[in-house]
């Protein structure tokens, strides 16, 4: 009877516990809304592994993407996405930014999403649907290249010189129409245009009869975190009428999300 009664002993002691996957996600785990980036010593330290398990770990999800580096510190990556919607849920996005897109896009009559910088890609968060434009179907999670999108170089341009140096270092543009812009150097020019202006207008660069134009969203600090945009059909007066009737709107839900979104769920955008 002693031995029907006796606890069987925990898990983490048995052969089918995986102890270097626990260790993986611990460090994942250490990355919070009060902790957004953090060192090899502070992972180290709240994760109780030894700085060598530790640095072993990070370097590995570095390369998987779920983990950047941000100089000597290391920050979450989007690719965390990959592992489910608990990225999502964690910043709020979809609950808070979907029914403002929701109208920014019932007002302009066309599609409006949200993304974030991973890599050389940008990464789909939030999309609403209008009228059908690209001949590719978006949905979140999808990937378009960031040196060619209006949400790309609205990401780009927050981020810091060191930082958008080492990308454009990286960055290897492919021509996908006769419009599209390849020379880093004319990428570097457009990037830092639009961090002065404030916005991107992006016209069928990367598909042909395209148009897009994105602004950010900034954190509690003022910095990048993600950006949004409207895509529309090209025309001869598609700029002008970006401009004039879809870029005020476009601001208006920015500052909208940027007013209601709690400061720590908002973490700074980098490559």
């Amino acid at each position: 009877m002693a031995n029907a009664t006796r606890s069987s002993p925990p898990f983490e002691e048995s052969r089918d516990y995986v102890q270097s996957l626990a260790r993986g996600l611990s460090v994942l785990r250490t990355f919070d809304g009060d902790n957004t980036r953090l060192s090899l010593a502070d992972i180290a330290g709240r994760t109780g592994l030894s700085r060598a398990a530790a640095r072993r770990l990070v370097l590995t999800l570095q390369h998987l993407g779920y983990v950047h580096g941000a100089g000597r510190d290391f920050v979450l990556g989007p690719s965390v996405l990959e592992l489910g919607f608990g990225y999502l849920d964690s910043l709020n996005l979809t609950e808070l930014a979907q029914p403002l897109l929701e109208d920014l896009a019932r007002k302009v009559n066309q599609s409006s999403s949200m993304a974030v910088l991973d890599g050389q890609s940008i990464v789909y968060v939030l999309r609403v649907p209008g009228r059908r434009v690209m001949s590719v179907t978006l949905g979140v999670g999808a990937r378009l290249p960031a040196f060619s999108a209006s949400m790309g170089r609205v990401l780009l341009s927050g981020l810091e010189a060191e930082a958008l140096q080492a990308w454009l270092g990286q960055c290897r543009p492919v021509q996908y129409t006769p419009h599209t812009v390849t020379s880093l150097q004319g990428l570097r020019r457009i990037v830092d245009e639009v961090r002065m202006q404030g916005y991107a207008y992006v016209e069928q660069e990367l598909e042909l009869g395209l148009c897009s134009i994105a602004v950010p969203v900034r954190n509690a600090e003022g910095r990048i975190a993600t950006a949004i945009n409207v895509s529309m059909p090209y025309h001869p007066d598609a700029e002008r009428e970006a401009m004039r009737d879809i870029l005020p709107h476009l601001k208006l839900t920015a500052a909208a999300i940027e007013g209601c979104a709690p400061s720590h769920r908002l973490p700074a955008v980098c490559a």
